[in-house]
């Protein structure tokens, strides 16, 4: 059974000729009654002829046409013009001649080339047969009412090019859209990839260097390896779950790390060198839409820059759970093996992280501490789901 809404669709499914085709059979149709015959376009002052065959070839010429008018809009205007002009001459006057707009108007909307060429041919083309229908008329009608109607005529072409350039303006909104839309996407997918892949490529060249260290201590070089075995499964395995968010047939079944994952995060630097006090109050909220993942990356890009920059130096993470947002605060003290050049090392990280935590209404700060440390605070926004 078919519904009315499914009507439409399987409409659009046929080709724009049989779309177009009940038009010009529905003028066709309306020029063949009786009443209506001779009570159509009256050009040149002609006296009305009864309808014989050569009526009935002008009416199809005038109608039929209209089935191409959007595939080969100047073959209808062709066609429908010849048609036209057999209409006048001979003094059918039929209701067929409604048909001339029609085509103008489609020439204005879907010409895509030679627009100015052809509307120059028509109008010459125009000119011998108002001559023909003024010499063959009766003589009342002045030339104006010629230029009149050439006026009349220019109507619809103008209101088809103002529909084609509406849809042109239209397609290059959705063009630009489109790119925006991409772009904002690969400088997502660029800020997850710079925060999985720089966080884990940092451990293990921190656990990598102290292992060089423990050749004279075999137990110790083998958990100092086990680390960066370890180090390096979590980097594939979290590349592997944002290959799977990025790739259009996996589904939504994908998943990315939560703030519930913070404290194997913390582990995973301690593991590396780094001495991480951890602090974690509140209780998560069932719903907080991209708020967990923001404060996962904030600590972790935060983590990455005190092995980078604060080596050995003594890191604190707290971050606390309210009902309406998520705070996080990582400082380092300065003690470490390594002086800082900047909060933000190279910069795009914590400013990819300023730009989200931005997005979802909340605050952000990476600032350098006197004492030669630096500390990162987020306030995040829970529940929105951009």
């Amino acid at each position: 059974m078919i519904s009315v809404r499914q009507v439409p669709e399987m409409w659009h499914r046929f080709d724009v000729t049989v779309r177009d085709l009940p038009l010009g059979l529905l003028i066709l149709a309306g020029s063949l009654i009786p009443e209506f015959h001779n009570h159509g376009t009256q050009l040149g002052g002609l006296p009305a002829r009864p309808f014989d065959a050569l009526a009935i070839v002008a009416i199809a010429l005038q109608c039929l046409p209209l089935a191409v008018r959007r595939r080969w809009p100047v073959v209808c205007l062709a066609l429908v013009s010849l048609g036209f002009a057999v209409d006048q001459l001979r003094g059918y006057h039929s209701f067929a001649g409604t048909t001339m707009p029609i085509a103008l108007l489609s020439v204005g909307s879907h010409l895509e080339r030679y627009r100015r060429a052809t509307a120059l041919v028509f109008s010459v083309a125009y000119v011998p047969l108002a001559v023909a229908l003024h010499r063959l008329g009766s003589g009342a009608e002045a030339p104006s009412e010629f230029v009149l109607y050439y006026l009349a005529l220019a109507l619809p072409w103008g209101i088809g090019s103002w529909l084609r350039s509406t849809r042109a303006a239209e397609a290059e909104r959705r063009h630009r859209v489109a790119e925006d839309t991409r772009a904002t996407e690969r400088a997502r997918i660029a800020r997850e990839l710079h925060d999985v892949v720089t966080h884990h490529v940092t451990a293990m060249v921190v656990q990598a260097e102290a292992a060089r260290y423990l050749t004279a201590a075999p137990e110790r070089l083998d958990q100092a390896l086990t680390a960066v075995t370890e180090t390096g499964r979590r980097a594939t395995t979290d590349l592997r779950h944002l290959l799977d968010l990025i790739n259009p047939d996996h589904g939504t079944e994908a998943t990315t790390p939560t703030a519930g994952r913070l404290l194997t995060l913390v582990e995973q630097t301690r593991r590396s060198g780094q001495p991480v006090e951890f602090t974690e109050e509140g209780t998560p909220a069932e719903s907080t839409g991209s708020a967990d993942l923001v404060a996962y990356r904030v600590v972790q890009e935060a983590l990455t820059n005190a092995l980078k920059y604060a080596h050995g130096s003594r890191t604190s993470v707290r971050v606390h759970h309210g009902e309406r947002e998520i705070t996080v605060e990582v400082s380092t003290d300065g003690s470490g093996s390594r002086a800082p050049a900047s909060p933000s090392g190279s910069g795009r990280g914590l400013a990819g992280l300023r730009e989200r935590v931005g997005v979802l209404g909340g605050d952000f700060s990476a600032d350098a501490r006197t004492n030669g440390g630096f500390v990162v605070r987020a306030r995040i926004p829970a529940g929105s789901p951009s």
